[in-house]
């Protein structure tokens, strides 16, 4: 993305040559002669950094700190004068500016305290995303994969997050979809950089352009200020957009035009900006449906589904219960205070034997509120809500018998040996060390279960 920059001078050459050795750095340099001037770009206008000259006719640059670093709280600002002191310098710093050019000043000069200013913003950006993870590590749910669709999905998440391509993860509502996404962009080259989420379904779709573009100064209604949105936001890191399918179609027409162009134009503006974004998007929706019924936009939906990241409902993945179940135990409690020991065998069954239709998300809530209401030592079927306690009576013992701890634990284990077999061609003695389990424990497995095959 250019860097866009505002240069404040009643000086015309100082201004003109100014703009001309930033046009050629890649800056987009826009001028204004006096703080008039300069207060009437701001407010059609955001600028990443102004460069403002401290003595001017009418209000001065020291009037004029205040006004900008207010209207543009985001913005570097850096202040110039031939008559500054080292007091002037200090007093232009406390009250907002980053720094202070003495003129005359060398173009390498201003070049040079740029370049630290912008990397001096990317440390602020990565510290201020560091702490945010660090928060959200603690609540966010975590990716396990002790089953097969799962283990084949963050397989494909893995090759996939080295490139920039656009991703689309499907798959109903609590899966985990921005867990995984997020996943895609922690194993991704832009890791370092920002994740930004947005809720196309949250947001007014009179809102929504403005959120994801940015808008002028008076563009609409309330709109007091300029403001950058979240394509800005993200540049140079990832864009999650999630439930694309409650996209508008005005604004599927524009966010096509993104993807290709890799340009946005912020409402109530006359220019472009480059952005450099990954975007990923997620939708519980079946979109091809929707395309069929042309209430989404076919080059829109074959733009964003370069790779496809199917999610699978947690009914399809009994086996990444046990896994979940024990995180979010250990959560609760020590959010709580609760010294509970754990989940009672016969819990564990019911809770692996349910159906799930809010998946990840409902078994979250589940554990959270059985912590809560637990009296036990270990939380016993009776926390549990009855549709998950007690079995339906449309469930035959043979649907509960599939989904029961026990086999399940056995069909995983079976699978896994097999796997392993087959992958030392049939050699126990290596099998039992993929597995990290003793040449006689894999023996007495194989007869257990049943497996053929010789070494």
């Amino acid at each position: 993305m250019s860097t866009r920059l505002l240069i404040i001078d009643d000086d015309e050459g100082l201004r003109d040559s100014l703009q001309l050795v930033l046009a050629a750095e890649g800056y987009e340099a826009l001028c204004a002669a006096d703080a008039e001037a300069a207060l009437e770009l701001i407010e059609q206008t955001s600028f990443d950094v102004v460069l403002c000259d401290l003595r001017m006719p009418g209000m001065d640059g020291m009037e004029l700190l205040p006004q900008i670093v207010r209207r543009l709280p985001e913005s570097t600002v850096l202040m110039m004068s031939a008559y500054g002191t080292e007091e002037l310098a200090i007093e232009a710093m406390q009250a907002g500016a980053y720094d202070y050019l003495a003129k005359p000043f060398q173009p390498s000069e201003l070049l040079l305290t740029l370049r630290k200013a912008r990397e001096r913003e990317q440390l602020r950006r990565r510290t201020a995303l560091l702490e945010r993870d660090v928060q959200r590590a603690a609540s966010e749910r975590p990716i396990v994969a002790a089953s097969p669709p799962m283990i084949e999905l963050l397989d494909l998440i893995e090759r996939a997050a080295v490139y920039k391509t656009t991703v689309l993860l499907t798959g109903e509502s609590g899966t985990g979809k921005e867990v995984l996404a997020r996943a895609v962009h922690a194993q991704s080259p832009r890791r370092g950089e920002a994740f930004v989420a947005v809720n196309c379904g949250a947001i007014p779709e009179n809102l929504l352009e403005s959120e994801l573009f940015g808008h002028a100064k008076g563009a609409f209604t309330g709109a007091d200020r300029a403001r950058r949105g979240l394509f800005v936001e993200a540049h140079e890191g990832t864009l999650f957009l999630d439930e694309i399918g409650e996209l508008p179609l005005s604004l599927q027409v524009k966010l096509l035009r993104v993807l290709q162009e890799e340009e946005i134009r912020p409402v109530g503006e006359s220019k472009s900006r480059s952005v450099d974004v990954r975007v990923l998007a997620a939708t519980a929706r079946n979109l091809e449906a929707m395309v069929r019924e042309g209430s989404f936009r076919e080059d829109l939906y074959y733009r964003l589904n370069v790779v496809e990241l199917r999610v699978p409902p947690l009914r399809q993945r009994s086996e990444d219960i046990p896994l979940l179940v024990d995180h979010f135990f250990a959560r609760s409690c020590a959010e709580m205070g609760k010294p509970l020991r754990g989940v009672a065998d016969d819990t564990l069954e019911r809770l692996i034997a349910y159906h799930w239709p809010g998946n990840v998300r409902e078994l979250e809530n589940v554990i959270e509120r059985a912590v809560l209401l637990s009296d036990h030592e270990t939380i016993r079927p009776g926390a549990l809500p009855e549709a998950i306690s007690r079995p339906s009576p449309e469930t035959s013992p043979e649907d509960t018998q599939q989904f029961a701890l026990k086999p399940a634990r056995k069909r995983f284990e079976a699978g896994l040996i097999r796997e392993a077999l087959e992958a030392t061609h049939g050699n126990r003695t290596h099998a039992a060390r993929l597995l990290e389990i003793s040449h006689r424990a894999l023996l007495y497995k194989i007869k257990e279960y049943g497996i053929a095959g010789e070494e």
